[in-house]
């Protein structure tokens, strides 16, 4: 399931991947952190399965970015 916003990458790259690569985190330990199983947050990352809401906000929260960042509408991190 391949979602795309406004053109922007796929949200479920865009918010996970990237920034937690970012954080030296693993899959497992963002999980533990968002209290979901490491495979259904794999999903998220493989786009198996749409990043709900209130995950979308706990990201956005997690690493201090703006919701449309986490959506791929904007690369830039900052919130303004």
């Amino acid at each position: 399931m391949k979602n795309s916003i406004a053109g922007g990458k796929p949200y479920a790259v865009q918010a996970n991947q990237r920034p937690r690569e970012d954080q030296n985190l693993s899959q497992r330990q963002l999980a533990e952190i968002l209290h979901m199983h490491k495979t259904t947050y794999a999903r998220y990352e493989t786009e198996e399965r749409e990043i709900p809401f209130d995950i979308a906000i706990m990201l956005a929260k997690y690493y201090n970015v703006s919701l449309d960042y986490i959506a791929g509408l904007t690369q830039q991190k900052e919130i303004k």
